[in-house]
């Protein structure tokens, strides 16, 4: 089992930046892969970013890539999603997840408002 949890989300103007944070607990593996979602109302979840969980690797929608960057930190056993020149457009609910290597996101948190408005 893993329990997930986000912080970090918040209201920002557009251009400024927001850092959230994902701390997992339980059995958690180097194989696994934590991943960042989102979801606008009236809109379907989409991917963000996702990370394996040993920081080797990374991936990014391409809607975020080179605004947002996936980290790890190890000492809180955390995901970092750091997120700059932010966008109206990334409004949304964020969640992490964790695929445990079924291809399958079966951990969810349970979400943070990011809202982007002047």
């Amino acid at each position: 089992q893993v329990q997930l949890v986000e912080s970090g989300g918040g209201l920002v103007q557009p251009g400024g930046s927001l850092r959230l944070s994902c701390t997992a607990s339980g059995r958690m593996s180097d194989d696994y892969a934590l991943g960042w979602f989102r979801q606008a109302p009236g809109k379907e979840r989409e991917f963000v970013a996702a990370l394996k969980w040993n920081g080797e690797l990374t991936w990014y929608a391409d809607s975020v890539k080179g605004r947002f960057t996936v980290s790890r930190d190890n000492d809180k056993s955390a995901a970092i999603l750091q997120m700059d020149s932010l966008k109206f457009t990334d409004t949304a609910i964020y969640y992490c997840a964790v695929d445990t290597g079924n291809g399958q996101y079966d951990y969810r948190g349970q979400g943070t408002q990011v809202t982007v408005s002047s």
